[in-house]
């Protein structure tokens, strides 16, 4: 019997679904059976869709706990249990760490750190009372796990929420699985912007070793497979999902080499 991701039946939550990698994510899971209510400050133009099903949009601010109740509810009046959470909503704008305002750390914390606490608690609270349990994936970032100049703050929160996942799953199991994908470079609607032009975004891609930069659905479909019955043993570990890492600029003429 072939090995399939079925997530019929499941019902998740992706913050900031509806754009960028959240959409990716929404949309993988969406393909895989799954019932996915996103969040956001702002409704998008379009909502997520797959396999002619589409997402759920409800307005919530991660950084504000009545929001976060208050999605909760939300998911639990309409459909009636909670099963997956996604924390993917963050990130920062650049700032040089020695000149920011401490008020300015704190937001990007808030947003990267204490908000995906937040709701992985109230969504733990739901399904520790569900005989199937639930897993909780936090989005991270290769920003956590090396130096991260310009987004000190940032790299500090995703390093925070590896260590995070580590004490929540040993905290929260066996009914809980916890779990972060720390993923390298993606392509959004908003790389180009900052990598200057298509030429820069291709350039920057050319430096991974698998020779691109991720789409939102390799991180969609990552979160998929680690939200179903096939992973049923990974818990308080990251999966890297960064094409082969980022490789030293000494390592350059090695890289792509093959064999």
């Amino acid at each position: 019997m072939a090995l399939s991701i079925d997530l019929s039946g499941r019902v998740a939550l992706v913050t900031g679904g509806g754009r960028g990698v959240g959409r990716g994510i929404s949309e993988s899971l969406l393909a895989a059976g799954a019932e996915v209510l996103i969040c956001g400050r702002n409704e998008p133009e379009a909502l997520p869709e797959a396999e002619g099903r589409r997402a759920v949009f409800t307005a919530a601010d991660v950084r504000e706990l009545e929001q976060v109740e208050a999605f909760c509810v939300f998911a639990e009046q309409r459909f009636g249990r909670i099963d997956v959470l996604v924390n993917n909503a963050g990130g920062a704008p650049a700032a040089h760490a020695a000149t920011a305002s401490p008020r300015f750390h704190e937001k990007i914390l808030g947003l990267n750190l204490i908000a995906p606490l937040h709701l992985a608690q109230r969504a733990n609270a739901t399904m520790q009372k569900q005989e199937e349990g639930g897993v909780v994936l936090f989005i991270t970032s290769v920003s956590g796990m090396r130096p991260s100049p310009g987004t000190a703050a940032y790299g500090a929160a995703k390093a925070g929420l590896h260590s995070l996942t580590q004490s929540l799953a040993a905290e929260w199991a066996p009914r809980v699985r916890v779990m972060s994908v720390a993923a390298g470079m993606v392509y959004t609607e908003q790389s180009e912007a900052q990598f200057g032009d298509a030429a820069g975004v291709a350039a920057a891609g050319a430096t991974v070793p698998l020779g691109r930069m991720a789409m939102p659905r390799d991180v969609g479909d990552a979160c998929a497979f680690l939200a179903s019955p096939l992973a049923a043993y990974a818990s308080g570990s990251v999966l890297l999902l960064h094409g082969g890492g980022e490789p030293p600029a000494f390592l350059s003429d090695w890289v792509g080499a093959g064999s």
